[in-house]
């Protein structure tokens, strides 16, 4: 079974495309422990999640407690929620020999499911990572930041060929769709039209994507841009409009009928 296959049965059995980021700013939890946080979290919104994405930077910050925090939670979701699919937003991606360390702390020691690469160095820089059937890699294509046109708007073609120019942006995806089929996209929400047009040029591939909620992303615009054949494909990122929320489980399933409402 593909890893990927873990994520759609989760999201066949909850109904739901919606991935909750555990960024767990250690300066917004008033003297709580991250792991205590993202405990919390979990425990009012799993039945409403396909996934949780953790970005490694808040608990790298600050240095071993923060490594301790994070393993705490991944094993706490191992054991209590083990059908849940979980994506380490670490966007690794160096030379070979260095990968081999990442791929030893973050799919190894913390074992998540899914990571995020970039792809600049090339796929065979990144084969480290790939030749992991048994994880699933979502490498970085049209990112949600403001200023990712600077390089990914970038018009060119693929060296020896006759094509038409095009952006960067579709020049990745169309590499990384031939990669394996443990390999999906990072496709930002704040770009429905270049989701779009993704979404066209590789198929049934999985994106991930972040942008909706504090952000500005539409749900709507995602959703009707981005669903596959099998109305799913897309693993839908909220993390601030959600943890430090009021009521977390309230705003999961808020966003989670939302989503659903536009899959009809």
């Amino acid at each position: 079974m593909n890893i990927i296959d873990k994520y759609n049965s989760r999201a066949d059995k909850v109904n739901s495309l919606v991935c909750v980021g555990l960024d767990s700013e250690f300066e917004k939890l008033k003297g709580e422990s991250q792991f205590s946080f993202n405990k919390k979290i979990i425990d009012q919104t799993h039945e409403h999640v396909a996934s949780y994405k953790l970005n490694i930077a808040f608990y790298e910050a600050r240095g071993d407690e923060g490594l301790r925090e994070l393993k705490k939670t991944m094993d706490y979701l191992r054991e209590n929620y083990p059908d849940i699919f979980t994506i380490c937003d670490a966007k690794r991606g160096d030379i070979g020999n260095t990968n081999n360390g990442y791929v030893t702390e973050i799919l190894d020691w913390l074992e998540f499911d899914a990571m995020t690469l970039h792809p600049y160095m090339g796929k065979e820089s990144l084969m480290p990572f790939l030749e992991r059937k048994d994880k699933f890699f979502f490498v970085l294509c049209r990112t949600s930041n403001p200023g990712a046109g600077e390089f990914q708007n970038l018009s060119g073609r693929t060296a020896g060929s006759d094509e038409a120019v095009r952006p960067l942006w579709a020049l990745v995806a169309e590499h990384v769709s031939t990669w394996g089929d443990n390999c999906g996209l990072v496709v930002g929400a704040t770009a429905p039209k270049e989701l779009k047009q993704t979404r066209k040029l590789v198929g049934d591939m999985t994106f991930l994507v972040p942008g909706i909620g504090a952000q500005g992303g539409s749900v709507q615009e995602t959703v009707e841009a981005g669903l596959n054949s099998q109305n799913k494909g897309l693993v839908i990122h909220s993390a601030r409009g959600i943890i430090f929320s009021d009521d977390p489980k309230r705003e999961t399933i808020k966003l989670q009928k939302e989503i659903n409402s536009y899959r009809l």
